[in-house]
């Protein structure tokens, strides 16, 4: 099922460090502290707030549905429901999951043979915002409408639910067994978020649109009003847990592209925002906005010199020659938009989700596994990494592994696998696999033009951006962009050292990149990526698409030999990780299933471990079970994580408790405006 819709945190301390209130628990002590950047916030207790307020928040699209099970579900969906249903267990800063004690006073395993038995001790305070108690019957709706056997219910997520065998009220009141057919390590990704009965047990409101609303939650807010633009939620008034600091939280919709004029309008409080925002809000109080992200810092970190504002030269131009307007008049209005982004601070952190070289494996020459590992080792990732996180000031290591992020428990760096850069040993893959150098006219084979000194035309390199394209929550795809509709130039590279050949014919891999703004970045990395191949005498046809079709019409299809997206990274990736490296198996009807494994390149012991790490109930033997799968993932050379994406967050100076989360669950009731 999309791996958008995962049980995770991806909606996503001055002075003395003080506790964490955005954060539900923290790793045990032996877990050790959460890596660098791997969240940014404005820390501060809830006294130190002024207990009111509203929040204006903003959102890529108003959400479809408030169904986080359900396939239209996005990162807003996964957002307010962090913050109206319960979630009865949250992730800290390293994606550990932590019991939330404002619904579960425990949760254990009371028995693992000869079945799985999970007794939750539900918090005798919680209660739904109807004034009915949380009980078995919403766990057992749930479970029967995730489970996979009812069509009513359509392409509902149903991971781990169809493990369960049955649902009871335990032997105490306010405990809930539930009993699984199968043993399931990730158990604790279950119920979360939790849903009543009555969205859960009825198809129709199951499936209901978001603005038929969401008559019963219980969380510290409640869902109030939904309008086409905008979701607002107020103080559940039969919240049990600490008060919500806040009066209102009004999430609005604001595209990407629109979100540096929206804060410089004054209409939000918090949003994600691309580099270029990030580096004008920096540059607009340069004294106070050194932007690093040191963990549990209130203030930033220092992040090298400020840029100038995107609003300076070409803005100053424009107006005087093309309006007429005065010099003075024009300054005075950027120093206004100046004023006004001053009133910002940037937030950044490692998001949990990393972006990938994809190398698809079905056909061509990328079908010989030597092919994509002779690839794989003309990749420099550290020199990709840095170009795209040491202009944020982040840290600059590429990304070791398919399926934990750095800082997680189990994670170890795997890319020893495949071995590190090296042009000859690439080249001597490649001649084993039959393509060799030696033979002219590869400018012609790539169908270049040539300079006046007979050297290929350089071709314009992209504008990079602050951030690559994240992967479209809730749809379950990873994307690149949105390009504009209609360009879909193709442009040859050429080799610096003469181009393989096989047979006669030469290596030239087509190279898939979104084309438009928010795809900037993607491309930059894909023209780097490019140049190294040429070192090795493989040529690229970089073929740039629009991005409503870059998923659709050629990632999922296998419509490309090189592609770059994102995936979201999970706490749970035994269940959440496996859709994506799954041997691709044959249909009933001729066609290949590949499930969410777009690069098609899979093994059998992939699977097994897999398969083996979800029933082992021992978390230090699941989690070695899943290195396992990813050492082996990165012999297959089908995919190669690159770096982990940058987050950065514009936070209005004085809330508190809020920004760059990272992995971390957001802790809606400790957010806040500073007294």
């Amino acid at each position: 099922m999309p791996i958008a819709k995962r049980r995770r945190a991806m909606l996503l301390a001055a002075g003395v460090m003080l506790p964490l209130p955005v954060l539900t628990g923290c790793s045990s002590e032996d877990d050790g502290p959460p890596p660098p950047a791997a969240w940014d916030i404005a820390s501060a207790p809830r006294t130190g707030t002024t207990g009111s307020g509203t929040l204006r928040w903003a959102l890529d699209a108003t959400p479809a549905t408030f169904n986080a099970f359900q396939k239209s579900a996005d990162t807003g969906t996964q957002r307010i429901a962090g913050a109206v249903l319960p979630s009865l267990y949250t992730l800290d800063a390293r994606g550990k999951p932590q019991r939330n004690g404002d619904y579960l006073t425990g949760a254990d395993v009371t028995s693992s043979e000869p079945r799985q038995v999970v007794v939750y001790k539900l918090n005798p305070k919680a209660v739904w915002s109807d004034g009915r108690p949380i009980g078995a019957e919403d766990f057992q709706a749930q479970w029967k409408a995730l489970r996979g056997t009812d069509a009513a219910y359509g392409r509902a997520r149903n991971a781990g639910y169809d493990r369960i065998a049955k649902i009871e009220p335990g032997d105490k009141e306010h405990e809930v067994k539930v009993t699984f057919a199968k043993r399931y390590t990730d158990w604790r990704s279950l119920f979360t978020p939790l849903y009543p009965k009555s969205v859960m047990a009825n198809p129709a409101v199951f499936a209901a649109p978001a603005r038929k609303g969401l008559a019963v939650g219980a969380g510290p807010f409640m869902v109030r009003q939904v309008t086409d633009t905008s979701v607002t939620l107020v103080r559940n008034p039969r919240w049990w847990g600490d008060r919500a600091r806040l009066s209102r939280v009004l999430f609005r919709t604001v595209p990407a592209e629109k979100r540096a004029e929206a804060l410089i309008a004054g209409q939000l409080d918090l949003a994600e925002v691309d580099g270029a925002t990030a580096r004008r809000i920096r540059a607009a109080t340069p004294d106070k906005q050194a932007a690093g992200a040191a963990r549990g810092s209130s203030a930033p970190g220092k992040a090298g010199a400020p840029e100038p504002s995107a609003s300076g030269t070409a803005e100053t131009a424009g107006a005087n020659g093309a309006s007429g307007t005065s010099g003075a008049s024009v300054t005075d209005k950027n120093r206004s938009r100046t004023r006004a982004l001053s009133r910002f601070t940037v937030r950044k952190a490692l998001e949990p989700a990393y972006t990938q070289l994809a190398l698809n494996g079905t056909k061509g020459p990328l079908a010989d596994d030597r092919v994509r590992r002779a690839v794989a080792r003309a990749i420099d990732r550290k020199a990709l990494a840095k170009l795209v996180l040491k202009p944020m000031g982040l840290p600059s290591e590429p990304l070791g592994n398919h399926l934990l992020m750095a800082g997680q428990p189990g994670y170890q760096d795997h890319s020893g696998a495949l071995g590190d850069p090296d042009a000859n040993a690439a080249q001597s893959l490649l001649a084993d696999a039959g393509w060799r150098a030696g033979e002219a006219g590869r400018q012609k084979a790539l169908g270049g033009k040539t300079d006046d000194r007979g050297g290929r035309q350089s071709a314009p390199t992209a504008t990079a951006s602050a951030t690559d394209t994240a992967t479209e929550s809730g749809t379950g795809r990873p994307s690149g962009a949105a390009p504009a509709a209609g360009d879909a130039g193709r442009r040859g590279r050429a080799g610096k050292a003469a181009l393989v050949r096989k047979q006669g014919r030469p290596l030239v891999l087509r190279f898939v990149l979104p084309d438009d703004r928010s795809g900037a970045q993607l491309r930059t990395v894909g023209e780097r990526i490019a140049r190294m191949l040429e070192k090795i005498g493989v040529g690229t046809e970089i073929t740039k698409v629009p991005g409503e079709s870059y998923f659709r019409d050629h990632i999922v299809t296998g419509d490309y030999d090189l592609a770059l997206y994102s995936w979201p990274a999970s706490a749970y990736p035994a269940t959440d990780a496996r859709p994506i490296y799954a041997k691709p198996q044959p249909a009933a009807d001729g066609s290949l299933m590949v499930e969410q494994n777009y690069t098609r390149v899979g093994t059998d012991q992939i699977d097994q471990f897999f398969d083996q790490a979800l029933s082992e109930l021992d978390g230090g033997a699941s989690r070695s079970l899943v290195s396992r799968a990813d050492a082996r993932i990165w012999a297959a050379a089908g995919s190669i994580p690159l770096y982990q994406r940058p987050q950065l967050v514009a936070v209005r100076k004085g809330l508190v408790n809020a920004g760059a989360f990272g992995f971390a669950t957001p802790r809606y009731q400790d957010i806040g405006f500073r007294r």
